[in-house]
This record gives C-alpha cells, sequence and structure tokens, in this order.
C-alpha cells in the first residue's frame, strides 16, 4: 500500500506544537491594511491555536505530522 499523501498547502499552513495542538496564522493581515486601527493590526500579526473541532481534519489532511 502507498504512503499517504498530505496536502501540500495545508501543511505550509498549519504546526503542531509542542504538546500536540496545531497552529495557524491569523487571516486578513496581507493586505487594505490603511483602513485597519493599530489594535486590529497588532491582533492579526500573532498566532492562534487550531479549535479542537477542526483539529480532526487536519490529520486526515496531514499525516505526517
Amino acid at each position: 500500500m502507498p504512503k499517504m499523501k498530505s496536502n501540500s498547502g495545508a501543511a505550509k499552513r498549519f504546526s503542531k506544537t509542542g504538546s500536540g495542538k496545531w497552529k495557524r496564522n491569523n487571516a486578513f493581515g496581507q493586505h487594505i491594511l490603511t483602513k485597519k486601527s493599530p489594535k486590529r493590526k497588532r491582533n492579526i500579526r500573532g498566532s492562534e491555536l487550531v479549535a479542537r473541532s477542526d483539529a480532526k481534519a487536519l490529520t486526515r489532511l496531514i499525516p505526517g505530522l
């Protein structure tokens, strides 16, 4: 049986933490930044953890990690 292929787009966007949770970057931070407040842009800059309900689907998309 061949190896499972991971979704390369998902593999670039998500990474696993040391405790096994999934980490992601926030959206809306790449362009049209002039109308966004400094506080909003600051909060977008960081990363967040993926919700537990979505993490199950990620393990199917990225089986190697």
